[in-house]
């Protein structure tokens, strides 16, 4: 669409099952049902209006006066200046419905007024899928029904408004008489109606829950609320039945506004999902760590000992690339894709990312089951046997190459599993072959992976190119942190990949094989963060986490890339590896020596 709204404009409201982005003018313009990777209900953020939007708030063009969420909780307000009154939309998905009838998916929006009366609007226009289908509509007793074969969605309001599906419905809303308007889907099942005073009640609730599993969260971490609004937003991420973290709720959000890298993102990468794991565990949540582990052991049963580079939220296969014809794209970026390619990739790094968070999970204090140990044995045989082919790396290129990251987290990956195998069984054979092949890791590393010349690892074997991904270098103690190779990579990749101010790019632009250009990658910049503090550098690690906190969008949150002439966020939005590498970033500050 050519009129889109600025990407860091949205909000995310979710119930760990999907997610919905909601605009400044009330427009909720995305939507997939009845889960993150399932079809759009409101699709009109990269399908254009005839997709649909469920838009309430002011009649007539209104200035926003604020926008936030409410402390500690998933819950999104919006208060318009409308005249001599105020117009505040209040707005959640409710997450917290097992163990009562409740419908998987509620939606709750209310309108109320303050200081004077005030005209708004509701439209709803639900057109599902790729072909942005009607719906077959029935006026029911308790509100508004719309099918779909087996899908279903019901709008209820109080008090009673005749709502068309397609048409904009005027409301006036008075100071003490609220309007509040829910949504239910149903998806194989009975639609089941809420009652929408009872649907407010449970949003209290959820919002009491929120604010209970965030108060939980250690008082001392530094920027702690920036964590806290991080640590939600990977919740929501969440797919609570399975336990597995989408990489973000969107598709084909631009990095190249205009241009065609458009992916789809609704997927879970077991790489991003490990870093966010990691995160969860260093402040506490072991509950999140434990039910990906278990996910991570389900889905993974059918390609073992392979890891898959990425898996839907069920644990199955990614369905092929496609194309949406018609679809305009965000700001006229197309194609528009569903499903993702990049699911047949080798990519070693995965495999060290996972063992990780297994490991960091063991180092917490819990013991792995004995099918989990099972698993990461076979994904570190994987390792030992396939390291020295080329792979796909963490850029996922099209053309497979010797990256020196992916060697990297090869060698992590069997220096975790070795340090795991000593407080759980394996077979001393077993051992040493890990441990012959972690250690010729790091000697070939060591020689075809470093340019004196630039003093710094490089992106793969003969490039010049660096790579910020090897900002995670200082973590892994493959050399000491401190070291001269070590520093001369951090300094180098801060230097040569910078984008101005806080941004890097994450490798030298229009190096990747794709047409067109991207943004700075926002993720490099809280691992450039890592790497100070984890270098001795406190002081400077602190004032490039303060810079990078003013590029989060005015709600807080964080899409994939940064337009580094603009500001703009590019790329699916809200992104869990940005936000989980800002929580990770933060961790790496507490724990660094404070003179440094």
């Amino acid at each position: 669409m050519t009129d889109g709204a600025p990407i860091s404009d949205y909000g995310l409201l979710g119930d760990t099952r999907t997610a919905a982005l909601v605009s400044s003018d009330g427009g909720m313009d995305w939507l997939c049902v009845p889960r993150f990777d399932g079809d759009p209900l409101f699709g009109r953020l990269v399908g254009g209006p005839d997709a649909g939007t469920f838009r309430v708030g002011p009649a007539r063009p209104a200035t926003v006066v604020e926008r936030r969420y409410r402390q500690h909780t998933a819950t999104l307000e919006t208060t318009w200046a409308v005249g001599s009154g105020r117009l505040r939309l209040t707005e959640a998905m409710v997450a917290e419905v097992s163990g009562r009838l409740l419908p998987t998916t509620l939606i709750v929006r209310r309108l109320s007024a303050e200081q004077a009366a005030v005209d708004a609007v509701v439209e709803f226009d639900p057109r599902l899928g790729a072909r942005h289908r009607r719906p077959r509509v029935q006026h029911r007793r308790q509100g508004l029904v719309c099918e779909w074969g087996a899908l279903a969605v019901a709008l209820a309001s109080t008090p009673t408004l005749s709502i068309e599906p397609g048409r904009p419905t005027a409301v006036t809303v008075r100071p003490g008489r609220p309007v509040i308007l829910v949504l239910a889907v149903a998806h194989r099942e009975p639609v089941i109606h809420v009652e929408p005073t009872a649907a407010w009640e449970l949003l209290v609730e959820d919002e009491a829950r929120w604010r209970g599993w965030t108060a939980e969260i250690d008082d001392r971490l530094p920027f702690r609320e920036h964590v806290a609004r991080s640590l939600l937003t990977l919740r929501l991420l969440t797919y609570s039945p399975s336990g597995a973290p989408v990489a973000a709720p969107t598709t084909s959000l631009p990095e190249d506004p205009g241009g065609g890298r458009n992916w789809d993102y609704r997927y879970v990468w077991p790489r991003d999902a490990s870093i966010g794991v990691s995160a969860f565990l260093s402040v506490g949540k072991a509950d999140e760590a434990r039910g990906f582990l278990a996910w991570l052991l389900h889905a993974s049963r059918l390609q073992r000992p392979r890891l898959p580079a990425l898996l839907t939220v069920h644990g199955r296969h990614v369905p092929a690339e496609r194309e949406l014809s018609g679809w305009p794209g965000y700001l006229d970026s197309r194609p528009v894709r569903m499903g993702n390619d990049a699911a047949v990739q080798h990519q070693l790094d995965g495999y060290g990312w996972v063992i990780d968070a297994a490991w960091a999970f063991a180092q917490a204090g819990h013991r792995l089951y004995a099918e989990t140990w099972r698993a990461v044995r076979g994904f570190a045989d994987v390792v030992a046997g396939r390291w020295q082919e080329p792979d796909a790396g963490i850029w996922e290129v099209r053309e497979p190459g010797q990256h020196v990251h992916s060697k990297l987290m090869g060698w992590l990956a069997l220096d975790r599993a070795l340090a795991i195998a000593d407080t759980h069984p394996l077979p001393e054979r077993q051992r040493r072959r890990w441990r012959k092949a972690r250690d010729a890791i790091a000697a070939e590393v060591r020689t075809r992976g470093f340019d004196p010349t630039a003093d710094s690892y490089v992106r793969s074997y003969g490039s010049p190119d660096l790579d910020a991904a090897m900002l995670v270098l200082p973590l892994l103690d493959m050399d000491q942190a401190e070291s001269p190779r070590v520093r001369g990579t951090v300094d180098a990749i801060r230097d040569r990949l910078s984008a101005g101010g806080a941004l890097l790019y994450r490798y030298p632009p229009g190096r990747d094989g794709l047409p067109g250009t991207e943004g700075a990658f926002l993720p490099c910049s809280f691992w450039l963060v890592q790497g100070l503090a984890r270098t001795g550098r406190r002081r400077e690690a602190v004032e490039l986490f303060r810079a990078l906190v003013g590029y989060a969008s005015p709600l807080g949150l964080y899409a994939e890339e940064m337009d580094p002439a603009t500001g703009a966020h590019l790329g699916n939005y809200p992104q869990t590896l940005t936000h989980a590498a800002l929580i990770q970033a933060a961790l790496a500050i507490r724990d660094a020596p404070t003179s440094g």
